[in-house]
């Protein structure tokens, strides 16, 4: 899925996005609104990490299609 279908399904992604970087606020996803470049740098923010391992682990998640559910998300994303 591209970020552009993540960002037009924003409210579905908040989900996942929070079980995958929990210390995001509910907050956070509002400001965040489905933009790539924010989401980077708030999870830059809250966990202290660098840009490039933040855009690291935001290309690594992998947003759930539909009928899948968050433990598939999170079975993918372990075994990639």
């Amino acid at each position: 899925m591209n970020w552009d279908q993540v960002e037009g399904k924003w409210k579905q992604a908040k989900g996942s996005v929070k079980e995958r970087w929990g210390k995001l606020t509910d907050d956070d996803l509002d400001v965040i609104a489905g933009k790539r470049d924010q989401l980077v740098g708030k999870i830059q923010e809250r966990y202290g990490i660098g840009r490039e391992q933040a855009q690291r682990e935001v290309e690594s998640w992998k947003y759930p299609t539909s009928g899948e559910t968050m433990e598939d998300e999170e079975q993918r994303r372990r075994a990639s």
